[in-house]
């Protein structure tokens, strides 16, 4: 299926990601990310009132959160565009983009901004009233923590689905191990040259405000709160199950951050574009689920689908992306897709930089793009699992307009 329209060049951001509890665990996600993208597109010259539809991802309430997507746009200066809020856990950045793609596509909007973020940090613990309860008792739960160690439907934690696929698939501690030092290997590509690729899409140094955004409350000269391993460390750790193969080292963390992009028909995207001779096209999405407590797994249906939907095949793809929250993500999917799991997630991924979910993809996508821009063009697939046992997929095109 061709979709009409394309991202212009250099119309998308990040800010650093932050592990939880650090330096961004005071802001309000939602109007932390108004924030940040209003000072974006300042910064690029774009006006606001281009845009003529929204859609914000976000998948931890914050307070007025329910406002959602018109409250951001109101903040930031574009008070006349709508759009809806909209969650699927840490394949969230892949489906807003689906939505956006939609959108123009039906003819119903011409420029849209695709906005991501989540705070892990200080989730909402919440109270749910039953005046039939036991004394009125209600139920009540922990957003962020209890969510990430109980499944309401198998009962199992997150952690559950990355051993249950390393199990069925033979995958070691030890291979997870070598990709962990792999991809720690491969963010520093982002990072040399003091975070040259990095500040191709992120503002570097970040002056993070304060809850007011009337003062900076402290400087970020990068991503936050990461944990780098050496191959003596990782021998020394012993899996979190007595009977698992996952370690702490062979898995993400929580964080906090933002990430958007400019989706926009073709002419629109070219006069937004920092530079027009470069196109970049969305080709073809996928969406799956597999079974219950086997969320890794549900990568490859994923990927499947989006490279049917874009009419190409794995070999073609010069990028991968992957949302990893386990090393064993990564592992199974290049088994099974036939790919080099050493070549994958180039200048960086989720295991390294953290996840705090809604923008972990949308980030992935943008140095995705970056990537294929710095090698001279390509296509690039991004897939990443969600909770629930499902995944998202993207396949994007680079190459030049002429």
């Amino acid at each position: 299926m061709k979709f009409n329209s394309e991202i212009p060049y250099g119309a998308y951001w990040s800010t650093p990601f932050a592990k939880w509890q650090g330096s961004l665990a005071a802001l309000n996600s939602v109007e932390f990310a108004a924030w940040v993208a209003k000072n974006e597109l300042n910064n690029r010259a774009i006006d606001p009132s281009v845009f003529d539809y929204g859609v914000l991802g976000t998948s931890v309430p914050q307070k007025h959160s329910f406002y959602g997507l018109p409250w951001l746009t109101g903040l930031m200066g574009a008070e006349s565009v709508g759009g809806p809020t909209i969650g699927q856990a840490c394949a969230t950045g892949a489906r807003i983009l689906l939505n956006a793609t939609q959108e123009i596509q039906s003819g119903l909007a011409s420029c849209s901004l695709v906005v991501a973020t989540d705070r892990c940090s200080n989730g909402p613990h919440l109270y749910y009233p039953n005046p039939r309860g036991p004394g009125g008792t209600g139920a009540h739960e922990d957003w962020v923590l209890d969510n990430f160690s109980c499944d309401p439907l198998g009962k199992h934690a997150m952690l559950d689905t990355a051993e249950n696929v390393a199990k069925k698939s033979g995958i070691t501690t030890e291979q997870q191990h070598e990709v962990v030092l792999r991809r720690q290997e491969q963010y520093q590509m982002a990072t040399k040259d003091d975070n040259a690729f990095q500040k191709r899409y992120m503002t570097l140094p970040f002056e993070v405000p304060t809850p007011n955004y009337k003062r900076t409350a402290t400087t970020l000269n990068g991503d936050e709160g990461l944990i780098i391993s050496s191959a003596d460390k990782l021998a020394e750790l012993r899996p979190v199950k007595p009977d698992g193969s996952v370690t702490f080292g062979g898995q993400t963390h929580p964080a906090d951050g933002n990430a958007a992009l400019v989706l926009a028909s073709p002419e629109k995207a070219q006069s937004l574009s920092k530079d027009p001779s470069i196109r970049i096209r969305v080709l073809g999405f996928g969406a799956a689920r597999v079974e219950l407590a086997h969320m890794p797994a549900a990568t490859v249906p994923a990927a499947q689908q989006a490279l049917a939907n874009a009419g190409l095949d794995i070999k073609q793809m010069d990028a991968v992306k992957s949302h990893n929250p386990f090393a064993v993500n990564d592992i199974y999917f290049a088994n099974e897709m036939g790919i080099d799991v050493n070549q994958m997630n180039n200048y960086g991924s989720s295991l390294i930089w953290g996840h705090p979910q809604a923008p972990t993809g949308l980030r992935s996508i943008i140095e995705m793009i970056e990537e294929l821009v710095v090698r001279g063009g390509g296509y690039g697939l991004f897939e990443g699992c969600a909770a629930g046992d499902t995944a998202m997929a993207v396949v994007i095109q680079v190459d030049n307009r002429s």
